[in-house]
């Protein structure tokens, strides 16, 4: 699994003009999932992102968690993080998984954070969809369940 993972201020989706998930401060996670993912991946990506210490401490120190916070969180589904383009000028998603898998693996993550985070926003997984970030300071961080970032 793959994240892209933002600091924000608010963040939102919408779907055919209407807005189906929106936040306050919290994290904007962009959740792309690999063919060679596993079970144990999704524990590890939701604990890792749930307690990232990228939020300011009294003292201005990125010391906080979502979780230290009372942070929300929105949820989109990315298959283009697994995007390849070493080779040519089109990327390649021969990596990132498909279909019904991937939804369940994405409903399961979603389910998973649920669990710890009182506001879990989502997108529609496999829709067009058009999603608004404000990113706070700006904090991007980039968490990968293989480890290679």
């Amino acid at each position: 699994m793959r994240a892209v993972v933002q600091r924000v201020k608010r963040s939102k989706v919408e779907v055919d003009g209407k807005i189906i998930g929106e936040i306050g401060k919290g994290l904007n996670v962009l959740l792309g999932i690999s063919v060679e993912d596993k079970k144990e991946d999704i524990s590890y990506m939701k604990d890792k992102i749930l307690n990232l210490r990228i939020f300011e401490d009294e003292e201005g120190k990125l010391n906080k968690s979502l979780l230290d916070v009372q942070g929300e969180l929105l949820i989109i589904s990315q298959f283009t993080l697994y995007g390849d383009c070493r080779k040519g000028r089109r990327p390649s998603f021969i990596k990132a998984l498909g279909g019904e898998k991937a939804r369940s693996v994405y409903n399961e993550f979603i389910d998973q954070c649920k669990d710890s985070v009182h506001n879990v926003q989502t997108g529609e997984f496999g829709a067009d969809m058009l999603v608004s970030i404000e990113n706070d300071g700006p904090v991007t961080i980039m968490v990968d369940s293989e480890k290679i970032f």
